[in-house]
């Protein structure tokens, strides 16, 4: 592929301290396919967010290197534009969920190879209020999982701290009252965690619900009701699949849906994409084929 005007957003973080190292992987492999290139960084939050929004009208192609809070920036800045341009994720973080959605390599250098020699694909993003979300929207364990990341943890261990995160946060876990509104239907109960899914990896775990897809049009919904901390990490790390054994007796709710409204008797923190600044309550919209990503072929 090639391309007249392209940019390069790249976090100043990613690659865990090997930034040099990470951008000699790509930025030879990158350059030759566009014109015009433009070269970024990031020095605060919400840079990538300012950069995508402010230059991608005028852009054939945008790169991110970094991770999913990075990736999760340029979603939100790329979504609300009238011309969006293509847009190719090299992993640079400690998760890269999105991109393992998108079988992207997690190795850097054969992410850009992936890329450039790679194929255009139309994915849905998913609205939620005023805010986007490429990979999922979450309440409850998730976004209280989140909030009790050590970040130290997290820089040391990897995917390992957020489960130690998870289990120390489920111990005390009270289930809070809900509403769901989807497609015409209702649900209402008590649950731990609401998990609304467009991509198929958490913490590079990948989720039990193989009939996700990024390009349906739909979102997966799973409501965990049972509190017991075996349920969730069977879950997260994958040792049960749901998808043909739920019921009554499982704990959990999974249905798809284009459209729905979550409702919590009080305003719960709000994960998207590892990211936590809004509440409930919330609608919940479907962009079909919102954005073209490169993808491996």
């Amino acid at each position: 592929m090639r391309w007249k005007k392209g940019m390069l957003i790249y976090n100043e973080n990613a690659g865990n301290q090997k930034l040099t190292k990470t951008l000699e992987g790509c930025l030879p492999i990158i350059a030759p396919h566009i014109d015009e290139f433009l070269v970024l960084q990031t020095k605060e939050k919400g840079d990538a967010y300012r950069f995508c929004l402010g230059h991608g009208e005028e852009m054939d192609v945008i790169f991110v290197l970094g991770g999913d809070g990075t990736v999760h920036e340029c979603v939100n800045g790329l979504s609300p534009l009238a011309k969006r341009p293509l847009f190719g994720i090299l992993p640079g973080g400690t998760c890269n969920d999105f991109s393992r959605t998108l079988n992207i390599p997690q190795n850097v250098r054969q992410a850009a190879e992936a890329l450039v020699n790679g194929k255009v694909r139309s994915i849905d993003i998913g609205k939620a209020n005023d805010a986007y979300f490429s990979n999922f929207w979450g309440i409850g364990l998730i976004s209280d999982t989140s909030n009790n990341i050590d970040e130290q943890e997290k820089n040391r261990f990897g995917k390992i701290g957020y489960l130690l995160s998870a289990v120390r946060t489920i111990g005390d876990k009270d289930p809070f009252p809900f509403k769901v509104a989807y497609d015409g239907k209702h649900i209402e109960g008590e649950a731990i965690m609401i998990l609304v899914m467009n991509g198929s990896f958490i913490g590079t775990n990948v989720l039990p619900f193989p009939m996700l897809n990024p390009d349906d049009g739909m979102v997966g919904v799973a409501i965990l009701e049972n509190a017991s901390l075996s349920t969730f990490l069977e879950i997260i790390t994958m040792k049960r699949t749901w998808s043909d054994k739920l019921g009554s007796d499982s704990g959990v709710t999974f249905v798809q849906a284009s459209n729905l409204t979550i409702e919590t008797k009080r305003p719960l923190d709000v994960d998207m994409d590892g990211e936590n600044y809004s509440q409930t309550p919330a609608n919940i919209k479907v962009l079909e084929h919102h954005l073209s990503v490169l993808a491996p072929r």
